[in-house]
């Protein structure tokens, strides 16, 4: 794969028609957005992901339903730097549109986006490297061809007040990321210019680090203060064009979930801050940290103009899920079998997960064995930082060849896989381990689909 830096926008004829149909692609999520403001109906859900089980599951649910592909990478999965994926945001965008287009997913219906864009990977430096590192990403993230920017300045940095920093700075910061992707779309020829998202209340990347009670709902003038902090930012930086092409709110509506809690969306408690929105014409809000609402929840978060409803982890957590069922019908089936060597995924993820715990030690906290648990089982799900890992892929590799092309008696998929199980007994499924996986995932993906009226 070749790094967006490195290549050459709008010349060949083939990138101008790619340039088209992404815009075509940004014109319809735009109608969405509207139309939900209009109706409180339809939506988006955006996968927050670079699993290639999640990314597969996805663009077959996008294609049964006719629908939009929106994928976004998070700052600390892709970037500059490779992220904890080992890839640049132009080869995300590569992998993600040649992936659909192999699926029959026309290019007209991808919509790539930027998630947490901002200094978060690097909070741990001073703020002025950090954020001239969030710059560049944002930056080549416009030249891969992302259409949609989530700005998140929210994150203190090294040098910030331990008390957290304030909304001027996150609004000044913000402006600063918004000038660097102009610029870099500035350079470009055909593409439509970026869309863009906002917002000072940001739910942690991947859940919270520490249990805690419900979050506190964004307050409806806090809503009105932040917009016009932030607009006023954007003038002062002469980004006034750039302010008509920012298209949603990052709030918090209540929703949340740690390692064993979870916070469902309570409408009533959310009542003023969605009947705010009536003050922003064609603005909406964009929802985090939605992983484990339930069906109906999802929904009345839709029609209370949540309209782009973010799910990451929780895809993740359902491939986990799918992963360790058929690792138990594998020793069911070849646990005694001496020609055969049978996998050890959990074992090697567990490995993977000691060796090198940075990416879990502080979501974690209790007894040896309520860690040793929440590492595997855990709602945060931080063990999807070490799929990637070669072990843990070698041993996932022999799981499925252990299985593909062997008759799994259908007692053993009703043990581990009861939901699977129904839908083969109805002809609906064929028991692959492939197949397997992709539903599983993708019964996570319907209920947003549902939500976001797309399912057919």
């Amino acid at each position: 794969m070749t790094d967006a830096r490195n290549q050459s926008f709008g010349v060949e004829r083939g990138q101008i028609v790619s340039d088209e149909k992404q815009n075509a692609a940004a014109n319809q999520f735009l109608e969405l957005l509207r139309f939900n403001r209009r109706s409180g109906k339809g939506g988006t859900y955006a996968v927050c992901s670079a699993h290639p089980a999640v990314i597969d599951a996805a663009i077959q649910q996008a294609v049964a339903d006719g629908s939009l592909l929106h994928v976004e990478s998070t700052s600390s999965q892709v970037n500059q730097l490779g992220g904890y994926t080992g890839t640049t945001p132009g080869q995300f965008a590569q992998w993600i549109r040649s992936a659909a287009e192999k699926a029959g997913l026309p290019a007209d219906r991808v919509l790539l986006g930027g998630d947490h864009l901002g200094p978060f990977p690097w909070r741990n430096e001073k703020s002025e490297s950090a954020l001239e590192k969030a710059q560049t990403l944002v930056c080549d993230c416009v030249a891969g061809g992302y259409q949609k920017i989530h700005l998140d300045a929210s994150m203190g940095c090294a040098d910030d007040p331990k008390s957290g920093i304030s909304e001027q700075t996150i609004a000044t910061r913000a402006a600063m990321l918004c000038k660097a992707a102009e610029d870099s779309h500035g350079k470009l020829r055909g593409s439509t210019a970026p869309l863009y998202v906002i917002g000072t209340e940001v739910p942690a990347p991947g859940g919270e680090s520490k249990e805690a009670g419900a979050p506190a709902v964004t307050k409806a003038d806090d809503v009105h203060r932040t917009l016009e902090v932030f607009r006023t930012a954007f003038v002062e930086a002469s980004l006034q064009s750039a302010w008509e092409r920012v298209i949603a709110l990052v709030v918090q509506p209540g929703v949340e979930f740690g390692a064993n809690s979870l916070f469902e969306y309570d409408r009533a408690e959310a009542a003023s801050l969605s009947a705010a929105l009536s003050s922003h014409a064609g603005m909406v809000f964009e929802a985090h940290s939605t992983d484990y609402q339930s069906a109906e929840a999802l929904t009345q978060m839709v029609e209370d103009h949540f309209a782009i409803l973010k799910v990451g982890p929780r895809l993740t957590f359902a491939y986990r899920e799918a992963i360790l069922a058929l690792s138990a019908i594998e020793r069911e089936l070849l646990g005694k079998d001496s020609t055969s060597s049978v996998s050890r995924v959990r074992e090697a993820l567990e490995a993977a997960m000691l060796q090198n715990p940075s990416y879990w030690r502080s979501y974690y906290q209790g007894e040896e064995d309520e860690v040793r648990r929440d590492r595997i089982y855990a709602y945060s799900d931080r063990c999807r930082y070490y799929w990637n890992q070669r072990p843990v892929q070698e041993e996932v590799t022999r799981l499925l060849g252990n299985l593909q092309g062997k008759e799994i008696p259908l007692t053993l998929i009703s043990q581990f896989l009861p939901v699977e199980y129904e839908s083969i007994r109805a002809g609906e499924l064929e028991a692959s381990p492939g197949k397997l996986i992709r539903f599983h995932i993708q019964r996570v993906l319907g209920m947003y689909a549902e939500a976001c009226s797309v399912a057919s």
